[in-house]
């Protein structure tokens, strides 16, 4: 399948590890320009020097300003696709958060995305065309033990952008999300860290059994990800909006 991709513009967050990393470099394998945007300058020259259809933003997309300056690079280009994707919150229970906790959670996974889009959108609805995707968590169709805030502004971002999807559903330009469960990137050991400092257990230990709890029986890689992340940021997903995708070895049971 064409998923007619060459040439077009894409920003992608995070794009230096796991999941942005896998779906930047899945970008440019199919011809795709990309605007890679992560906090670390080194990382950045590290996975994309030389590479002359990648333009870098050394930044914390999350962080006043950053989106203002991501703006100023697309410039008067045609802004194809976006990937919205950042870090997610400490791992702690309900009980274990305060209230400055809850704000930075906001600011982390929510205020940003809604920023983002605000600005972004109308670049896309000139033309007509444009596809958004949303890396979040499968957190939002069945809960995950000490994710409690990563849950729970998670699920106001799938209200916003639900809502958004059919607010401009007419215009071409398409809004969906990917739930990812457990993959061996980076962000989940805070989880087995939290389990490790819960029961004592090694690391090693709490990393199998929660391996045991997948019923395909392994961690996810970020590349299992990024295969369904280029068909929405491509043209053949025209028809998808509002959609979230659970990328999740089977984990999720509930059938919504």
């Amino acid at each position: 399948m064409d998923l007619h991709l060459h040439n077009q513009l894409f920003i992608v967050c995070g794009a230096t590890s796991g999941f942005g990393k896998a779906i930047a470099q899945a970008l440019l394998a199919e011809g795709a320009q990309v605007i890679a945007v992560a906090r670390g300058a080194a990382q950045l020259n590290d996975c994309y020097n030389n590479l002359p259809q990648v333009q870098t933003l050394a930044a914390d997309i999350t962080a006043a300003g950053s989106i203002e300056k991501l703006i100023q690079l697309v410039g008067s280009k045609q802004l194809h696709g976006m990937l919205v994707n950042a870090g997610g919150p400490p791992a702690k229970t309900v009980m274990e958060t305060s209230l400055a906790d809850w704000d930075d959670a906001y600011q982390q996974l929510l205020r940003w995305k809604v920023d983002i889009v605000q600005k972004c959108i109308p670049l896309m609805q000139q033309h007509r065309y444009g596809r958004i995707v949303f890396i979040e968590s499968s957190s939002v169709k069945q809960p995950i033990e000490n994710l409690v805030l990563s849950t729970s502004l998670r699920l106001a971002v799938v209200g916003m952008v639900k809502t958004l999807s059919q607010e401009i559903a007419h215009s071409g330009v398409t809004l969906n999300i990917i739930g990812p469960g457990s993959h061996d990137t980076p962000a989940i050991n805070r989880l087995y860290q939290k389990k490790v400092n819960q029961t004592g257990m090694s690391f090693e230990a709490v990393k199998t059994n929660a391996v045991h709890q997948i019923p395909v029986g392994r961690l996810g890689q970020p590349q299992d990800l990024a295969g369904i992340a280029l068909w929405l940021l491509s043209i053949q997903s025209g028809f998808v909006t509002g959609q979230t995708f659970m990328v999740d070895g089977g984990v999720v049971k509930n059938t919504l």
